[in-house]
């Protein structure tokens, strides 16, 4: 299987290593670090104090925000923990680490999903328009993302494959990664109800062959929930988890603020950028909605149907949205589909170019604003 996959993981390397390069050269003319800008930035900070303190640093803004550390899931901070006890890595550097291995086992998962619904090439193409999105310098970052993508793209392909236990262990760990483990979850859920429910299979959920899908089912959201209702004990609230992401003025409304933040970019100065967020946004559910036509398997349409449906109905930080979105990989499938059918020269010098550009694009977005 690795094998089968090498290609297809060469391509991805290349092109990330391309992302890091350009990243190195823009930030060394800009008198940067670019191992700080991918390590010790933003979030990872957050994850490397976690790391290396525990549990407990609260930061108050001036604006009457409370930026707690219980906003971040632990798995990756445990990891950079292990690995900075084991190696001579500092708590970032580790993060690092882990982040650019798990991209690779993230592109291995995604291409194992590509090649088994639509074959090598479609699955190589899916890989490599992962890795050339826009924001995909994130992969390479001491972000979750990678970590969380790739635990949810071999969760999918264990129950692709009906590998029950496999999935809820997965699912399990993506829950302990970042909030949107809840996405891996519903797919383990929905993907065994409609499995049981149909005839009235469910008065037969015991019988020896559906007992592995139960416990599947069982052990999905013990991560998710142990951390969470862990932050309710230690928050002493029972809401304790969803207080915390109100003191970053973060959560859920339905997309409500969302809303009101584009029509106040649109009626104002801002309209240009308004009208390409809402293109993009209609783009985004026209793509799904072209998955859905395609009949691609449930587990993939429910996966990503909650990653987009958290990301686009998040109240708070906007500029982060690209990167929420990014673990939404089985969107790609239509053009992954697409590319596929192309000679392989022409399908390989669109990527290469796209790649180029995506490598730019991260470079200045890191040595800018970058993500929040």
């Amino acid at each position: 299987m690795l094998r089968r996959a090498a290609p297809a993981l060469l391509a991805y390397a290349g092109t990330r290593l391309l992302g890091v390069v350009v990243l190195a050269i823009w930030a060394e003319s800009a008198g940067k670090s670019w191992s700080t800008l991918l390590s010790a930035r933003w979030d990872s900070v957050w994850y490397s104090r976690v790391a290396e303190h525990g549990y407990g640093y609260t930061l108050r803004l001036p604006d009457g925000s409370v930026h707690s550390d219980l906003a971040f899931f632990p798995l990756l901070p445990w990891l950079e923990r292990l690995i900075s006890a084991l190696t001579p890595l500092d708590a970032a550097a580790a993060g690092l680490a882990v982040s650019w291995v798990a991209s690779l086992f993230a592109a291995w998962g995604i291409f194992a999903i590509g090649d088994r619904l639509r074959g090598r090439r479609v699955g190589t193409a899916l890989v490599v328009l992962w890795a050339v999105l826009p924001v995909g310098i994130v992969q390479s970052m001491a972000y979750s993302e990678s970590l969380f993508t790739a635990l949810a793209a071999w969760a999918v392909y264990a129950l692709l494959t009906g590998r029950w236990v496999g999935a809820g262990s997965l699912a399990a760990l993506a829950g302990l990664t970042r909030p949107v483990g809840a996405a891996v979850i519903a797919a383990v859920w929905v993907t065994a109800a409609v499995a049981l429910l149909p005839g009235g299979r469910w008065r037969l959920a015991w019988h020896p062959e559906h007992r592995r899908m139960l416990l599947g089912v069982a052990l999905a959201p013990l991560g998710w929930l142990g951390y969470v209702a862990w932050v309710g004990v230690r928050t002493g609230s029972v809401t304790g988890y969803l207080d915390v992401q109100g003191g970053w003025r973060n959560g859920f409304d339905g997309g409500v603020a969302f809303a009101r933040f584009t029509w106040d970019l649109l009626a104002g100065p801002g309209f240009p950028a308004g009208l390409g967020l809402v293109l993009g946004v209609a783009l985004l559910i026209w793509v799904f909605i072209r998955c859905v036509r395609r009949r691609e398997p449930l587990p993939l349409l429910v996966y990503a149907g909650v990653v987009l449906t958290l990301a686009l109905t998040a109240k708070g930080y906007f500029g982060s949205k690209p990167r929420l979105l990014l673990p939404a990989f089985p969107i790609l499938l239509p053009l992954a589909a697409a590319l596929a059918r192309l000679r392989t020269a022409r399908a390989a010098l669109i990527l290469a170019s796209v790649g180029l550009a995506s490598a730019a694009y991260g470079a200045f977005w890191l040595n800018g604003t970058g993500p929040p």
